[in-house]
């Protein structure tokens, strides 16, 4: 009895088909950055003052200082409130010039932005100042909820539909909403496409991945989940790029949407999982799909190999039910998930506070994109050398070191926190590179997707939690620091709990996971066979 590994290997665990569909794959992921411009890039606290405009029919040629003078209260350093303005009266100009004014309010008619560093955010352009400030935060958290729940709706979809119409339909939604966020002309219609925006987000994410996963053999594998991180680091940087020269968020949205069209024309042309075809008794449909792949790898597959997978692969489907009965895939579940909720919220709190850690908003971002480049080549290489195990452990707890060090400097000494927080979200980034691959290979593949899905979630959850963690800073800036360091240094150690997987087949049944997969790699030779199935080029 071959399993789908074996098969793998005969058509070509890494051949041509292979690589155009990870590259297709990860495409998208030098966008998805994008769509965390408009409340990266806000300037939080802009220079502004009350519009007082009103003043200007009782005279129309006074001078913006006069204007300012007459109709904005003082705070006790002698500069002009940025909160508040005198109450509107009708009366003539002489009258308020000799009398004054005395009753003060919040802003009535908007505010008025100067020595801005951007030409539109979301907090000019929807006034998300003085008591509407904290609406930033609720900004970044529907985001990360509609990633939450795209996780949630897509990853059992893609069980019962397929990893590729559950890689196209996000797609989809993400192209439509990016523009609609656009256009938005306020801020609960932008809160709702944000929100279905984070649903096609955190849906692709999730799936793009698995689907590139499931058609790389052993050897190969890690690059699914680190090339895909790859890409969404360079987006990192050309973002920084983009925003630096546009500094318009509208404009950045629009411009995200362009080459979204290009993915949302060529993702329907990604051929399905074979794995999954074959787990879900579609077994001609994944014989002719896999024979398709071997012409493209230019290799030909034995009729008795593709025979001798079918019993296996339609052996058992249980679902989360195999997560229920078996106390060892739990154990590995929970450490798994605890250590992709802590480096997300260590990674989240660290990406939304990318303007206050006091250089250069776009140097710091530029910086954050590049230190994940080495991040994720490098994963590659030690995740064969060292292993998932050791290499997730090492990056968990010297992200929580890097991270915990802040605290050893004030918040004046700009370049040692940016220094220490671009260090700490290295090894985070690794982490989460690691989490990729090593969820797929502890679970059979029946649980496989749910797992995938469960664990993004739990993800997910970190990133909507870390806006509000964020928010604790008010009280002293040092406990967001503490919690989430505290966090990754847990799960850190914890996951000395966690079988080695290195080299090892994608476990196919729950016996299989349960016995830490001895089941290694097999180099066998073909067995001869006068009959061989014929190449085609037809996709």
């Amino acid at each position: 009895m071959a399993d789908f590994g074996e098969i793998l290997r005969n058509i070509g665990d890494f051949g041509s088909f292979q690589k155009i569909t990870l590259f297709a794959l990860c495409f998208p992921n030098l966008i998805l950055p994008f769509h965390f411009s408009s409340v990266f890039f806000i300037q939080s606290d802009p220079e502004r003052h009350c519009n007082t405009d009103w003043i200007l029919r009782a005279d129309p040629n006074l001078t913006t200082d006069e204007q300012l003078n007459l109709t904005l209260p003082r705070e006790e350093d002698g500069t002009f409130s940025r909160c508040r303005m005198f109450v509107p009266v009708d009366r003539n100009i002489s009258y308020i010039r000799e009398y004054g004014l005395n009753e003060t309010t919040g802003c009535q008619n908007g505010w008025v932005y100067t020595n801005t560093m951007y030409t539109a955010t979301i907090v000019t352009d929807f006034d998300l100042v003085c008591d509407q400030a904290n609406l930033l935060e609720v900004a970044q958290a529907v985001l990360m909820a509609g990633i939450l729940v795209g996780c949630l709706v897509f990853g059992p979809f893609a069980e019962s539909f397929g990893r590729k119409r559950a890689a196209q339909i996000p797609v989809i939604v993400m192209l439509i909403f990016t523009v609609t966020t656009g256009l938005c002309p306020s801020f609960p219609l932008y809160l709702v496409s944000q929100f279905m925006l984070g649903i096609g987000y955190g849906g692709y994410r999730l799936n793009g991945v698995i689907l590139a996963t499931e058609w790389i053999g052993v050897s190969k594998r890690s690059w699914g989940s680190c090339v895909t991180q790859i890409f969404g680091a360079v987006g990192q940087c050309i973002l920084a790029g983009m925003v630096y020269f546009i500094r318009d968020w509208r404009l950045a949205q629009l411009i995200t949407a362009a080459p979204l069209v290009v993915v949302a024309i060529y993702i329907w042309f990604i051929p399905e999982s074979a794995r999954w075809l074959l787990g879900r008794g579609r077994t001609e449909e994944a014989k002719q799909l896999l024979l398709k792949v071997a012409a493209i790898n230019k290799r030909t597959v034995p009729v008795s190999l593709l025979d001798k997978i079918v019993v296996k692969e339609t052996e058992k489907k249980g679902g989360i039910i195999i997560l229920m009965q078996s106390s060892v895939l739990r154990k590995y579940f929970l450490t798994i998930i605890l250590a992709w909720f802590s480096l997300n919220v260590t990674y989240y709190c660290l990406s939304f506070n990318v303007g206050n850690f006091g250089l250069d908003i776009f140097l710091t971002q530029l910086m954050f994109g590049l230190t994940e480049l080495p991040a994720h080549i490098l994963c590659i290489w030690l995740l064969e050398a060292l292993g998932r195990k050791v290499s997730l452990m090492g990056t968990l707890l010297a992200g929580g070191v890097l991270c915990m060090l802040i605290l050893a400097f004030s918040q004046g000494n700009a370049v040692a926190v940016t220094t220490l927080a671009t260090s700490g979200r290295f090894f985070i980034n690794w982490a989460g590179s690691i989490c990729n691959v090593y969820v797929q290979e502890l679970f059979p593949t029946s649980f496989r997707q749910t797992a995938s899905g469960l664990g993004s979630i739990a993800s997910r959850a970190g990133g909507l939690l870390s806006p509000l963690l964020n928010m604790l800073a008010i009280f002293h800036w040092s406990i967001p620091i503490v919690v989430f360091s505290s966090l990754t240094l847990i799960s850190g150690g914890l996951s000395f709990l966690l079988p080695e997987t290195r080299r090892k087949e994608l476990p196919d049944s729950t016996d299989e996971a349960e016995g830490n997969r001895n089941k290694r790699i097999v180099t066998k030779q073909n067995e001869p066979n006068t009959h061989l199935y014929r190449k085609s080029t037809k996709l």
